[in-house]
């Protein structure tokens, strides 16, 4: 009988089907290797659309360089292409709607998940859920027939960047509620119980143990919805005028709010697209609209994930 070599150890099999030797990292599961792909596809759809609107691009980055964001006249017929006045309507917009939505979601999530009765809090998840999942294109016609008057009324311009703004924040509403609710319920009960064992009073308890504790979850939701806010199109087009170069004389002047402008989305989404075939200057002069709003976005979710911070041991 051949007494084996503690020494000496055979190279064992990892993953599906003992198909890959050990990497050096533990064992693979199926559920890990399956994971790893759907992660690497979506990463490599990530910088595969980068690169495809780079290339589109790539004929106006050439010739227009910094000018693209640093000018706010579009006028194709003269191959002039600045999108700054398209980046302001883009982030002033989507910021407004924001501040708008932000303290109503919240307090929204908070009554639900802490005030409401027990029986009460699935249909009003329910309710807000089917909210978030409304097409845009019903909230732009919402827009178009509700919103437009109102500021017709109020400002003397119907379509405007403030009534894309004031639409923007009732679409992004119901993602923010449900997913702060989502966070809120993700605290675990005890630290309640323990809160009100303390002496603090509900109002307290909120406060000082349960906002804290899902701090993380609020902000990522906070950060969905300006995501969201920002890539909207269909509901934006409809109310917010299309009407390009208009920049305000400075940052602390709103007039520009109320007043037609463009969006990133707005843009893009318009009938300029298809006449820009045939034109590598216009092509790639719109295609780098898109570029500059996916910037806009990692740029927001990477500010986002700071303010987040890192999460604490053992949580």
């Amino acid at each position: 009988m051949t007494v084996p070599d503690p020494l000496r150890r055979e190279t064992p099999l990892y993953g599906p089907f003992g198909l890959f030797h050990d990497p050096g990292w533990g064992t693979i599961s199926f559920t890990q290797f399956g994971s790893i792909v759907a992660a690497s596809l979506a990463l490599g759809s990530f910088v595969s659309l980068i690169g495809f609107l780079t290339y589109l691009s790539w004929p106006a980055l050439t010739q227009k360089g910094v000018t693209l964001i640093t000018t706010g006249v579009w006028y194709y017929p003269r191959e002039k292409f600045g999108a700054l006045a398209m980046i302001y309507g883009t982030i002033t917009s989507a910021s407004v709607a924001l501040i708008l939505a932000a303290p109503v979601g919240i307090l929204s999530a908070i009554w639900i998940a802490e005030y409401a009765p027990r029986w009460s809090r699935l249909p009003l998840k329910g309710a807000v859920e089917f909210l978030a999942g409304v097409p845009s294109i019903v909230f732009g016609l919402m827009g178009v027939i509700t919103l437009r008057p109102v500021m017709q009324e109020f400002s003397g311009g119907g379509d405007s960047l403030m009534t894309a703004a004031l639409l923007l924040a009732i679409m992004i509403l119901p993602t923010l509620t449900t997913l702060v609710e989502d966070s809120l319920q993700a605290v675990p009960g005890d630290l309640r119980t323990q809160a009100r064992a303390l002496g603090l009073s509900r109002e307290e308890a909120i406060r000082k143990v349960i906002l804290p504790g899902a701090r993380r979850g609020i902000v990522a939701a906070t950060l969905l919805a300006l995501t969201r806010a920002f890539g909207e199109t269909i509901a934006v087009y409809l109310v917010v005028g299309r009407a390009d170069n208009r920049l305000p004389e400075s940052l602390l002047n709103l007039q520009p709010l109320i007043e037609s402008g463009q969006t990133l989305t707005s843009k893009l989404g318009g009938s300029e697209v298809p006449m820009a075939y045939g034109d590598p200057l216009h092509m790639g002069a719109l295609a780098s609209l898109g570029l500059i709003l996916i910037v806009i976005t990692v740029f927001t979710t990477f500010l986002g994930q700071m303010m987040m911070g890192s999460p604490e041991k053992g949580s």
